[in-house]
């Protein structure tokens, strides 16, 4: 279906949507609230849920699922389809929201790996629903991240993880060179839903949103054709569950900035900076106090300490050089990172370069978009040249031995001698990939003109 098209059957579902509310009523013949002077009701204070309904913010809401993409949630149903079903059935799906009847459908469950090891859990709700949750979500950010705090970067719109790193490296310059690192035990997965609600009705009036985020929280989760209720966690994987997590962490926040601690918090976690090994120590002991009482969450022992901070990880960098200190790629990422490149450029994979190169390429862009950040220009060209040596390992073993090596490296430039010398070699790919004929044979303009991307750090090139 066309862009064109696709726009023209949503602003026919909103013009339907329009309609309703000049006739006070859905196609159910559910009645839309109206607010009276005698009415204390909360709809009466904050009509949040006509908020979320109006046309615009559904309309960006819509915008956004399909941005996203993802996949489909138990329902089967695609982003793709979205657009239709809201076409047919948004007023029925209006009058249930206005009317507080809306039920989320269980979300789906998956796993994915871990960049450290183990499996992250996932909850994939249905598209409808994550559409209805964006809904949400823009109303409630617009009104709660102004209140939250500046050293909370973690999915907030305008804050990235590059800021956060940058403000614990100013923390460091200043002399606070101990970091409290507080990771929290399967955060996502051990929210507790009474604790949490209690938070969002100090912010929230409107009872119809309240049930709905109660619903969606309770949902349940759907494993093997199996629905198994849930009775904590907020599922990671629906547009609501960053910003209630942020709204809930918050509270460790303003904790930290009422004991005027140094602290970066990017959702779960939250790295505080001190002077001494000792008061480090003391803020972990009190901190974990505070999140066991107050918020009953866990600390993980096994990946929290205090420490220097070259030794700890942030957002996947570390920290050197004491008094002036520079960011790095933590070892751990970089492990990824060539793991994942071994993976792409494995010489059995028994495809052409290009199309090798290709699927590099795609995964290069990424990875240096936010590593380029680092401050170590010689770790990205030293990738650099070890990438491009993988890659001439897999040519060389494409041209078989004794068949086309000769020929390929004499078409390449390469002269008579070297070329039969290199071609009857028996040392092995690797090997070969560090000879000057082959540096010369495919350089580094060849791997230019494939597409492939060279990694360069952002402050060397500004």
């Amino acid at each position: 279906m066309g862009v064109r098209r696709q726009k023209e059957q949503l602003e026919l579902a909103f013009m339907v949507d329009d309609l309703g509310e000049a006739r006070g009523a859905t196609r159910q013949g559910t009645e839309t609230p109206v607010a009276t002077k005698q009415d204390e009701s909360p709809t009466a204070t904050e009509r949040l849920m006509e908020e979320v309904c109006e046309r615009t913010n559904a309309e960006r809401a819509l915008k956004r699922v399909r941005e996203n993409k993802g996949s489909p949630g138990v329902d089967g149903m695609t982003v793709d389809q979205l657009g239709e079903h809201l076409k047919k059935h948004w007023p029925e799906i209006r009058g249930q929201l206005l009317a507080g009847t809306y039920k989320p459908q269980p979300v789906r469950r998956v796993e994915i790996p871990k960049p450290g090891g183990g499996m992250r859990k996932l909850g994939i709700p249905t598209v409808l629903d994550r559409f209805v949750q964006q809904a949400v979500m823009q109303v409630l950010q617009g009104r709660w991240d102004p209140t939250f705090s500046d050293h909370s970067f973690g999915f907030r719109p305008g804050r990235n993880a590059h800021q956060a790193v940058a403000l614990a490296q100013g923390y460091i310059k200043e002399g606070y060179g101990v970091v409290v690192d507080i990771d929290l035990e399967k955060f996502f997965d051990r929210v507790n839903h009474d604790i949490l609600m209690s938070r969002i009705a100090k912010r929230v009036s409107d009872k119809r949103m309240l049930k709905l985020i109660r619903a969606f929280l309770n949902s349940g989760m759907m494993e093997n054709g199996l629905v198994s209720p849930v009775t904590e966690g907020t599922p990671q994987g629906g547009p609501l569950s960053p910003l209630v997590s942020n709204l809930l962490l918050d509270e460790l926040d303003k904790e930290l900035e009422k004991r005027g601690l140094h602290f970066v918090r990017f959702a779960d976690d939250c790295n505080i900076y001190v002077r001494s090994e000792r008061a480090g120590q003391r803020v972990m002991s009190s901190v974990e106090r505070f999140l066991t009482k107050r918020l009953k969450l866990r600390v993980n022992k096994d990946k929290s300490a205090v420490g220097n901070p070259k030794d700890r990880k942030f957002l996947g960098f570390t920290f050197y050089g004491g008094s002036e200190p520079k960011r790095k790629i933590s070892d751990k990422s970089l492990d990824r990172f060539k793991t994942r490149v071994r993976e792409i450029t494995g010489r059995s994979r028994g495809i052409s370069i290009e199309k090798m190169v290709e699927e590099l390429a795609k995964y290069l862009r990424g990875w240096v978009g936010y590593y380029r950040h680092c401050q170590t220009p010689s770790t990205l060209r030293d990738l650099d040249s070890w990438i491009r040596r993988r890659l001439r390992c897999m040519v060389w073993k494409q041209w078989k031995r004794g068949r086309t090596r000769y020929p390929e490296l004499r078409k390449r430039g390469i002269d008579h001698v070297t070329a039969v010398t290199m071609s009857g070699s028996a040392h092995g790919p690797w090997r070969a990939s560090t000879s000057r004929a082959m540096g010369r044979a495919l350089p580094v303009s060849y791997f230019r003109t494939l597409g492939l991307p060279e990694l360069r750090v952002a402050w060397i090139d500004a």
